[in-house]
């Protein structure tokens, strides 16, 4: 009847494209404020590597930033906790970390995580299995 279009391995690729678009969007600040002037220097700290470099492959595009929106209310299909799991995956944190910080063993984590894309995969499939039978394909013309 249909074919099966997303798969576990396919949200997860899309969740760390919106991770990705997120960490690149340009930092809020406050109206009105602006300098030509580099940014300083301000310690010994800052200036070898204490705070991690973001990366300068320059600002999205809309349509990164609308596929983002768009993957991102995924998340709303999971529990809170675990779209706060998947979502730090999608942000790259190791799974030792993410371990640590929920107080679960890392295979626990991974098997959470595996079956958050497994939901959101389900999920999907169903939606465009629903758009299929709405609008099936016209029927040929006779003549």
């Amino acid at each position: 009847m249909f074919d099966i279009h997303w798969t576990p391995k396919m949200v997860a690729v899309y969740l760390e494209e919106a991770a990705d678009t997120l960490k690149r969007l340009p930092p809020v600040k406050v109206r009105g404020f602006f300098t030509t002037w580099p940014p300083m220097v301000r310690d010994f700290w800052d200036a070898y590597g204490w705070e991690e470099e973001r990366p300068r492959l320059g600002p999205p595009r809309a349509a990164a930033i609308d596929q983002m929106d768009a993957t991102m209310l995924w998340l709303r299909w999971l529990e809170p906790e675990d779209a706060k799991l998947v979502w730090a995956r999608a942000c790259e944190r190791p799974w030792k970390v993410i371990a640590h910080q929920y107080g679960i063993d890392r295979t626990t984590a991974w098997r959470r995580w595996t079956y958050a894309m497994v939901i959101i995969a389900a999920r999907l499939n169903a939606i465009e299995a629903r758009k299929a039978v709405r609008h099936p394909l016209p029927a040929p013309l006779v003549l």
